[in-house]
């Protein structure tokens, strides 16, 4: 097979993979919950790294020509990647259940998340083999091969969420199996034979599949989900999440953010006159404290009103019934707003349409950076506000970054406020008398914030309510103001509390605070004082920063350790459920790389110590373990942290994701196709990467935060191209680490040598000895990314992306000290490379 051909091949299956990878995502999240996406990406990395030990182990796979198994083999990972779909769309499962311990639903859905993952995991193994088939046997070839695999992937970043938003996850999936069959015809010689046919047929239905997606199964999603499919009136997949609008009567839809209640729709007819529901309605409450009057609506005391998060459109609705003179809603979601101006466009009274409404597609945080108005009211919906009754929809965030809710965020707020405005802030909450974490997180948060604003008693600053309900499912009102809080204002936010069922007052200036931890946190005059409260409480309810955005995480890892042998509440999402599925993951991820790696060689060499009568000595010596180790667990913590860190620069998770990976990925191959050439001209080559990305460290940990703050304001593109050129030295450094020590390997000779060279002639091809190294060495480097992704946001969550990524930088030293050891020691032959022998 020509290097052309090779480079096509590598090019097409990894662009597939990652396609496949990150259609699943959002598959998942549908079905199950937004926490299982770490399973889909551990799996994938899995799958990717069993590929690499299977090519290693199998001699058989070894003396198969390359024109002969890769057809084989990409046709194998499309077709499987087709039958997984298929099977994981119609798979019953309720994983709530599985926190039942002891119960038959909890082990049956514990054998179908099994099921599930199996066909996961299974969708990528072939992706493995291929590109350790193709990077063993690449010889001179490997940087410009491996450049030509994160070049595919890279490019899968930028159209993945494109793709999803116009065709949909599943068409997503099915693409990516396409380039797998393509693959196939590339790597098949002509049209000889049988595979390049099916290959051919292959492509074909997948391409019909993805350009059709109603002729696949539709997704059943999780059973504790509260859906009826057969009452969904329009579905759409965006780029953030899929929505569902569900007809209740005649006069709402609700709309299901993948497949949980989200926010709602309601109809209106264009006369504000008829909205006078918010009259007993809890959003009220800031409308009434500013001097709205919908009897007179020209005197409304708000001349501006902010919405983050306008959703369904319900608040703008509120906003106009008590004359907010101009409106302007903020959606991340363009599918919702869609809703708006098309789907339901005469249902909602064509309501974005109306003079003093606009409703922007931005984020919340970087659009008030841009603004430079002042606001009456700047009101924060709460992503679960809608959904107070449904008890799970809300813990699906908890591993999620969430930079409207830092300490940062609240200042920014304040100081978009006009003389007498208001910051409103509202949230659903389980048991708000039992447990109102994120009631109590937030105060916290808004401490701190007015802590740093210089402003001193903290308590004329703050008023909270809260609708409880006789169940569960209440709703939190929390109102900030950067001025005290007057007598009259506080008086009239009693009257609109006193027309509100259920709703009582939990603090107000002057006002005696209710009992329990928000009434206490809420009247507390200071952050030293409220903290002191604070560090009574079971749960993790301390300021959130940009620095680890995680609000929604309340209960620590070591805690959650603690109790893993305890049954969860179910109808509690925030019973630690998306901790206990990371900290699985992870033992998952240990418990496999150790059986995989070093299990079959232990079987293998008892075989062989029968026939020669030698000791069995691992492919790698233990430095060479050591640095392919550290790259796939240091890399991981870059991308993960740098994705994480710099969806505050970018405003869109999904744009971070496109930008961010794909520019990593990119400059990363960039820097493997360099990779030879420089390492002839610097024998030190290393560390002088590693010098390199000190320096980096430096703008990372100390420059970012005032670029992100300096640019924050300016336009889309700008703020992309910021973010690249951040990103593009970052990859071209660690892009180089990769091909450096798979080239060594594959120059080895044998036994004692330590001479080897990247000198060889052009078609030289490497020993089997040097083959099974570099196979084993893409195995290592496999699962350390999957224990690295996983143990990324379980240190970030926990020490802060700063911590994290000082951390990605002592491991790569630890490659750096192992590269002189693999120079000197690293002959391919197993009678001097085992870890006791180093």
């Amino acid at each position: 097979m020509t290097r052309l051909k090779t480079r096509m091949v590598i090019f097409l299956v990894c662009l597939g993979g990652l396609l496949v990878e990150v259609g699943y995502t959002r598959i998942v999240s549908y079905k199950l919950w937004y926490y299982y996406t770490y399973l889909v990406l551990g799996l994938a990395l899995l799958g990717i790294g069993s590929g690499g030990v299977v090519v290693s182990l199998s001699k058989r796979l070894k003396e198969i020509p390359s024109e002969r198994l890769l057809p084989k083999a990409c046709f194998t990972g499309g077709l499987s990647i087709l039958a997984s779909y298929f099977l994981n769309a119609v798979l019953p499962i309720d994983t709530i259940r599985i926190w039942d311990y002891g119960t038959a639903s909890s082990l049956k859905n514990l054998l179908l998340l099994g099921i599930m993952s199996g066909a996961l995991f299974g969708s990528f193994v072939a992706l493995g083999v291929v590109i350790s088939v193709i990077l063993s046997r690449g010889g001179n070839d490997i940087g410009r091969l491996y450049a030509a695999d994160l070049i595919g992937a890279g490019l899968a970043c930028m159209v993945a969420i494109p793709l999803i938003s116009g065709l949909g996850a599943p068409a997503a999936v099915m693409v990516g199996a396409a380039c797998f069959a393509v693959a196939s015809i590339v790597s098949s010689d002509g049209f000889k034979g049988t595979q390049p046919a099916l290959s051919a047929v292959l492509a074909v239905v997948l391409v019909v599949l993805a350009l059709f997606p109603s002729l696949t199964p539709d997704i059943r999603i999780e059973g504790t989900k509260p859906q009826d499919p057969s009452k969904i009136e329009y579905s759409e997949w965006g780029p953030v999440f899929r929505v569902d609008a569900i007809s209740t009567d005649s006069d709402t839809k609700l709309l299901a953010h993948d497949g949980s209640y989200g926010s709602a729709i309601h109809r209106y007819n264009g006369d504000p006159d008829t909205l006078e529901r918010f009259d007993s309605d809890p959003r009220s409450i800031p409308f009434t404290m500013l001097g709205a009057d919908p009897q007179n609506r020209d005197k409304s005391g708000n001349d501006h009103t902010l919405i983050i998060g306008s959703a369904g459109g319900n608040e703008i609705l509120a906003s106009l019934y008590y004359g907010s003179k101009n409106i302007e809603g903020v959606e991340l979601n363009p599918v919702t707003i869609g809703l708006l101006t098309d789907h339901f466009k005469q249902f909602t009274g064509d309501l974005t349409a109306i003079d003093n409404v606009t409703v922007h597609n931005a984020d919340g945080r970087s659009f008030l950076a841009r603004s430079n108005d002042d606001y009456d009211l700047i009101w924060y919906v709460a992503p679960d506000s809608y959904a107070a009754n449904n008890a799970a929809s809300s813990g699906a965030f908890v591993l999620s970054e969430s930079y409207l809710y830092t300490v940062s965020m609240i200042k920014e707020t304040l100081e978009h406020l006009s003389e007498d405005g208001i910051m409103v802030v509202q949230f659903g909450e389980l048991d708000f008398e039992g447990a109102p974490n994120r009631t109590s997180r937030y105060l916290m948060t808004a401490q701190q914030a007015l802590e740093e604003l210089g402003i001193t008693d903290h308590s004329k600053h703050l008023l909270v309510a809260a609708e409880l309900q006789d169940g569960f499912g209440d709703l939190s009102t929390i109102v900030l103001k950067r001025t005290p809080i007057t007598e009259a204002e506080t008086s009239r936010a009693l009257d609109a509390i006193s027309n509100v069922p259920k709703t009582k007052l939990q603090f107000a200036p002057g006002s005696e605070p209710a009992a329990g931890i928000v009434g206490s946190l809420a009247s507390a005059p200071d952050l030293q004082t409220a903290t002191e409260r604070a560090s009574i409480v079971d749960r993790n309810i301390f300021p959130v920063t940009d620095d680890a955005p995680f609000f929604w995480h309340f209960v620590d890892f070591g805690t959650v350790l603690g109790d893993i042998t305890r049954p969860l509440n179910s109808l509690n999402p925030e019973d630690s459920i998306g901790e206990r599925v990371l900290l699985l993951l992870l033992a998952i991820s240990v418990l496999y790389a150790a059986v995989f790696l070093f299990v079959p060689f232990l079987r293998r060499s008892n075989k062989g110590s029968e026939a020669t009568d030698r000791p069995f000595r691992q492919p790698l010596n233990g430095p060479a373990i050591l640095y392919f180790a550290s790259l796939g667990l240091g890399f991981m913590l870059y991308e993960i942290s740098l994705l994480q860190r710099l969806t505050l620069l970018l405003g869109y998770p999904t744009l971070s994701l496109s930008v961010t990976l794909a520019t990593i990925l990119i400059s990363t191959g960039i820097g493997s196709a360099l990779a030879g050439r420089a390492v002839a001209r610097f024998s030190m080559l290393p560390w002088l990467l590693l010098g390199a990305l000190a320096a980096l460290a430096a703008v990372y940990q100390f420059a970012v935060g005032a670029i992100t703050e300096a640019t924050l304001s300016t336009p889309t593109p700008v703020r992309i191209l910021v973010a690249v050129l951040l990103l593009l030295p970052l990859g071209c450094c660690l892009g180089m680490f990769m091909p450096l020590g798979l080239s060594k390997l594959a120059h080895l000779r044998g036994a004692g040598d330590d001479s080897a060279t990247s000198h060889e002639p052009e078609d030289f091809s490497p020993t089997d000895q040097a083959q099974h190294a570099v196979a084993y060495a893409w195995a290592i480097n496999g699962f350390f990314s999957v224990i690295g992704s996983v143990l990324t946001t379980i240190l970030s969550m926990t020490f802060g992306f700063r911590n994290v990524m000082f951390l990605a930088l002592a491991i790569y030293m630890l490659a750096a000290l192992s590269w002189n050891r693999i120079a000197l020691r690293s002959p391919a032959d197993s009678t001097a490379v085992s870890p006791a022998a180093a």
